[in-house]
């Protein structure tokens, strides 16, 4: 029997919504984070929740009423044990660092990173926070985050070395005007 394979999302009819995340949207978090694990880091129910507590900025987007996308920020000066964030705090005053954002394979084509990244920068002019951090690999690449952050207005500011020496990553900066 033949199976027309159809996406799990209506490209068209879909509209997306961004919102505050919440509780209910804790297993579709994590479900998305585990999809992306080679490019984030582990995270489980309690650690969102511990992430989140300490988070400026954290939202979904939805569609069609289904979590495909998330973001999660802390501000400079949180209580957030982080090798690439304590760098940042050595070098920065202020900032918004991008701890994770996450976008569903199968929700691509609707620029829900690029909508998220639009409501982050808003959100952080509107707190007076003069730059948005972040990083992505380098070793192993990730060209698409190069990519997607170099559209965005990031420029490299350093780089460091984590886990051992297995993984590069490149300091990004994106400075607010």
């Amino acid at each position: 029997m033949h199976r027309r394979s159809t996406p799990l999302i209506d490209p068209v009819a879909a509209e997306p919504l961004i919102r505050d995340a919440d509780d209910g949207d804790t297993a579709a978090i994590v479900a998305l984070n585990a999809a992306e694990v080679r490019h984030t880091s582990p995270m489980d129910a309690d650690r969102l929740r511990q992430l989140a507590s300490l988070s400026a900025y954290h939202r979904v987007a939805t569609l069609d009423g289904r979590v495909v996308a998330f973001l999660l920020a802390m501000r400079a000066g949180a209580d957030y044990r982080n090798d690439n964030f304590a760098w940042f705090a050595a070098y920065h005053p202020d900032f918004l660092y991008v701890d994770r954002i996450v976008v569903d394979a199968a929700a691509q084509g609707h620029r829900l990173g690029s909508r998220l990244y639009a409501d982050l920068f808003a959100f952080a002019r509107e707190q007076g926070i003069p730059r948005i951090t972040c990083e992505f690999n380098v070793v192993p690449p990730n060209e698409p985050s190069r990519l997607f952050h170099a559209r965005h207005g990031f420029v490299e500011t350093g780089r460091q070395w984590l886990d051992e020496g297995r993984k590069q990553v490149s300091m990004q900066v994106a400075e607010l005007t």
